[in-house]
């Protein structure tokens, strides 16, 4: 990917003051080849925003996509986070995690529509994350319904009370969902303790059928790594924005 013209991207960097955090969270928008405020956009509003943009290099492949591959121009939101909270945030048992949630749905969406020719249907937005960042994708999903409906699961960290959550859930058809696995990460030791992803993702798998989800699911070479992960973005995109 050395076309100079993938390298040649917008990203813009915003802050906000959320009153639910407590705190400022910052936020990086990737802006399309062509932008244009009179133009409206699909947004792909991605957990771990800083490491989507540096490891994952989402906007680089977004150029290529839209420059190359006839995928139409889409807007990027990357929302950062504090690794040194991110469990606590993104884990349905975390002690901020109703905050952050409260803080995406009510503060984030509101300020990017109001700041960004966004599209506003539930339909031109997906939601992406990596491990609890997937996880914290899904339960925004199932919180929000009339906002979300589409989500890209790298690696999903779907522990014990995430699959209970999703076990109690009746109806999940409005749901549509990207999800990979590597198959090196049934031995992976995280802050809170030692998993098998793949079997996690392959349970997460079937209780989202069992409910109606949509589900295009894969498990390939791989370990959870920002190295497998960047490889199966572009895929990721290309599924929900073609």
């Amino acid at each position: 990917m050395t076309d100079s013209r993938y390298l040649k991207r917008t990203i813009i960097k915003e802050e906000i003051d959320s009153k639910y955090l407590g705190e400022k969270r910052f936020l990086r928008i990737y802006l399309p080849p062509g932008y244009n405020e009179i133009l409206s956009y699909p947004v792909v509003y991605c957990q771990d925003g800083e490491e989507f943009f540096n490891f994952g290099r989402i906007a680089t492949h977004a150029n290529q996509l839209i420059l190359d591959e006839g995928i139409d121009p889409f807007i990027i939101v990357g929302v950062e986070v504090d690794t040194k909270v991110r469990t606590e945030e993104y884990a349905p048992f975390g002690n901020r995690f109703d905050a952050y949630t409260r803080c995406f749905t009510e503060e984030i969406i509101p300020f990017i529509e109001r700041n960004y020719p966004v599209r506003r249907e539930r339909g031109e937005r997906v939601l992406a994350g990596d491990s609890l960042g997937a996880t914290v994708s899904l339960h925004l999903a199932l919180k929000k319904p009339e906002l979300f409906s589409k989500i890209i699961s790298l690696s999903g960290a779907y522990y014990e009370p995430s699959l209970k959550l999703l076990s109690e859930e009746t109806d999940l058809s409005c749901l549509s969902l990207f999800m990979v696995v590597g198959l090196q990460e049934d031995h992976y030791t995280t802050d809170t303790g030692t998993y098998n992803f793949v079997e996690l993702n392959r349970k997460a798998k079937a209780l989202l059928e069992e409910r109606g989800a949509k589900i295009v699911y894969s498990e390939k070479d791989g370990k959870h790594l920002w190295g497998f992960w960047q490889q199966e973005l572009p895929g990721a995109l290309v599924h929900f924005l073609k």
